[in-house]
């Protein structure tokens, strides 16, 4: 059954984030540098990769080793673009629903990715249990998180430009659901969820308005590689990618199933254009090839 007390979504509904933020907002270093970030963590291909926060479907294409593609975004307009982006077809599965209840069976996917998703988690740790479940033993998770213990911070801290503390192990919420984190409390959620740290790398060490107008972008890029596996030794930059395997013993999903029931767990029948739970009766549309498991958060 579905928890009470569920922590607030932070929701992209009717946003332009996409073309204002990266599109048109200079941050062509910080996509290229997670595009590197990516090429290096990524498996090689895989069966099955849930994307979740996948938004309009900027990283998808770099998923190019999976058979199947599922991506997960609260904002139903967002997964509309990333649809409008990627078109309808076998291989994309677009799914609205917050990541506290996620509506697939267990142990369903061999990959996930989480990028730029778990700094809008009220409660980090719950997410990362349910990204879990929706694992196979063995599985890769690739997570970005924000870093609140990066260099910039240490600087303002110690200048006291700053009034949080960027050693103390508790996230900084520095706006309303946005969250920086301290990578060792972010490391031991992941193994208290079931996650073995494979790899980490520091990414966006140049994320400073001067020295991208300054540099060409290729260079800045490049550096950024170079710097990026220090990741395993030390942890400064406002960025970190960790690759991590699910292990422990856990549930594989069943031939022919995919959804469950958010609220209840129910496996669901795949019956657009409605999937009915059979367990509490509740009803889901797909619309316009978007599956909407998004649940009453009151």
């Amino acid at each position: 059954m579905m928890e009470k007390n569920s922590p607030p979504v932070c929701s992209y509904e009717g946003s332009d984030y996409q073309s204002s933020f990266w599109d048109q907002g200079e941050r062509a270093y910080e996509d290229a540098s997670e595009k590197a970030a990516l090429k290096r963590l990524l498996p090689k291909g895989g069966r099955l990769l849930l994307e979740l926060g996948a938004g309009a479907g900027r990283n998808t294409p770099r998923y190019t080793g999976f058979e199947q593609i599922v991506l997960l975004d609260y904002s139903h307009t967002q997964l509309e673009q990333a649809r409008d982006r990627l078109g309808i077809s076998e291989r994309y599965r677009y799914v609205a629903a917050d990541i506290y209840h996620l509506p697939f069976v267990k142990g369903l996917f061999d990959s996930a990715t989480m990028i730029r998703t778990l700094h809008h988690m009220a409660d980090a740790k719950r997410a990362l249990d349910q990204v879990r479940q929706t694992l196979e033993p063995g599985s890769t998770f690739i997570l970005e998180f924000a870093n609140k213990r990066n260099l910039k911070s240490i600087l303002r801290y110690m200048l006291h430009k700053q009034n949080w503390n960027p050693f103390t192990p508790e996230p900084i919420e520095f706006a309303a659901l946005n969250f920086d984190f301290h990578p060792a409390t972010v490391r031991a959620w992941l193994q208290l969820s079931g996650f073995a740290i494979e790899q980490q790398l520091t990414v966006s060490h140049f994320r400073v308005g001067f020295l991208k107008r300054a540099l060409p972008l290729k260079l800045l890029v490049w550096m950024d590689t170079v710097l990026q596996p220090t990741g395993n030794f030390w942890q400064l930059s406002p960025s970190i990618f960790v690759r991590n395997k699910a292990i422990g013993e856990t549930p594989i999903a069943q031939p022919g199933t995919f959804f469950r029931c958010p609220v209840c767990g129910e496996p669901l029948a795949d019956t657009p254009p409605e999937l009915v739970c059979s367990g509490c009766h509740r009803t889901y549309p797909v619309t316009d090839g978007i599956y909407d498991f998004r649940i009453d958060q009151d």
